[in-house]
């Protein structure tokens, strides 16, 4: 099968170049795909009266040191692994899952590429797997890289 749109979501973190390489085999397969990286950085919710409200949507302030920081990595993250994205965005969202199901949905991607961490014990029922809450919900094709152990920031 060959793919048009293909998203790579990272962590950032120090495997995430394992899922770029990845990537790179399933781009070398399909010549004629786009590729669009995405990195999500969770927003903080903020009580405004009954409702709960994105702080990002609030204050605007996508220029931070927190922002800066994530397009800095992201950059470095493309330039290292030599992947040519059309799109490389770090965006807001109130959670992992919701924000790639909602960027697969709007931006039309047929392939979705994402690494999963392995989670043992309190840590796997509490905090669980962003790969295993999207599965069910995302519109496309999916490519779970397994990672090894889990990677602290």
């Amino acid at each position: 099968m060959s793919y048009q749109h293909v998203l790579l979501v990272t962590d950032l973190l120090s495997d995430a170049d394992k899922v770029a390489l990845k990537a790179k085999r399933i781009l070398a397969g399909s010549p004629e795909a786009r590729l669009s990286v995405l990195h999500i950085v969770k927003d903080d919710m903020v009580r405004f009266g009954y409702e709960l409200v994105p702080a990002s949507s609030l204050s605007g302030d996508v220029d931070s040191e927190k922002w800066q920081e994530a397009r800095t990595k992201l950059a470095q993250f493309l330039a290292r692994n030599e992947l040519e994205a059309i799109n490389s965005e770090v965006t807001a969202a109130i959670s992992n899952s919701k924000g790639i199901i909602n960027y697969c949905r709007e931006k039309e991607v047929d392939l979705l590429i994402i690494g999963r961490h392995e989670r043992h014990g309190i840590a796997a029922w509490l905090v669980g797997a962003t790969a295993d809450s999207i599965l069910p919900n995302v519109p496309c094709d999916s490519l779970v890289v397994k990672l090894d152990q889990p990677v602290l920031e």
